[in-house]
């Protein structure tokens, strides 16, 4: 097992990624932008430095788990990135929800280096990401992610291959251009049936049961019936991948009026106030509309 790891994003996911391969027994230094988020790792028991050089040098496996295409580029391909200062034969692994081209980009200039790279996106939540319970979609030269599978198995239970460098983010942009549109629709379908006057608990007890439930009504509706909007998934993030979703969509020519929609109904949240919050909180949303319209009816 190659111990000396280095974590570049140090946000919810990288963050709890970073402190699952340190209590697990890795030797784990992280690194982040942000300098409060550095301290917060770095109260949590994680060693952290304060460059992307510093956390990379002498470590064989180098992980990355940023916001955006732009934050990914910068991170791997400036000139104090890690592509330029990683040493040649390091693992690189690629956690980001971003665009494939931009992956094959920085997969192109890492191979120019030697440095081997592994495209994988993954599914679930910071907790699970803490546990070892995530879902890891893996694309890359088979060899190569035969050499991070030990790695892996450590951060998630399942973890499936998808091909190509590339190939797992657009099965990550997929999945969570299904994910939000799940949301946004037992969001707005739930709120119609407590304005209609069904009991919210006796409604969920129902749903949870029935034809309509999805993965994401039963994991995050609980906590929105006790108004915790705490995120797992920012309303941001769910905005900014249904926005890759639909660009890749225009690239191919492949129309995605659905998602479309749901991209806009998510900027709309972020305009009211909801940034910050789980892409749950929609249903807050429908829920402060309902009560707009009985404030006006009264």
């Amino acid at each position: 097992m190659e111990q000396h790891i280095a974590v570049v994003g140090l946000g919810q996911m990288g963050g709890a990624m970073a402190e699952r391969l340190a209590e697990v027994g890795y030797d784990v230094l992280g690194y982040d932008i942000n300098p409060r988020t550095r301290a917060l790792l770095a109260a949590r028991g994680v060693a952290v430095a304060d460059s992307i050089g510093a956390a990379v040098a002498g470590r064989t496996v180098i992980l990355s788990s940023l916001p955006d295409p732009q934050s990914v580029r910068s991170a791997w391909l400036d000139a104090q990135g890690i592509v330029p200062l990683a040493d040649p034969g390091s693992l690189c692994i690629e956690l980001s929800t971003i665009d494939p081209d931009t992956m094959r980009e920085v997969a192109e200039a890492a191979a120019s280096r030697q440095l081997a790279v592994i495209d994988c996106p993954v599914s679930g939540s910071p907790k699970e990401a803490r546990e070892g319970k995530l879902v890891l979609i893996a694309g890359g030269e088979p060899n190569t992610v035969r050499r991070g599978e030990s790695l892996l198995m450590q951060l998630g239970e399942t973890w499936r291959y998808t091909g190509d460098v590339g190939t797992a983010k657009i099965v990550k942009i997929v999945n969570n251009m299904m994910s939000m549109g799940n949301v946004l629709i037992a969001s707005e379908a739930f709120a119609l049936g407590v304005a209609a006057g069904v009991d919210p608990h006796t409604l969920y007890d129902v749903l949870s049961v029935s034809g309509g439930r999805s993965h994401h009504f039963t994991k995050r509706f609980p906590n929105a019936l006790k108004g915790d909007f705490n995120p797992g998934f920012k309303m941001e993030l769910g905005e900014k991948d249904l926005a890759l979703a639909i660009e890749l969509g225009r690239n191919l020519k492949q129309p995605t009026p659905a998602a479309s929609i749901v991209r806009e109904m998510m900027a709309l949240a972020l305009t009211e106030g909801f940034g910050g919050q789980d892409v749950v909180a929609l249903l807050a949303m429908y829920q402060r509309w309902t009560k707009s319209v009985d404030e006006q009816a009264n």
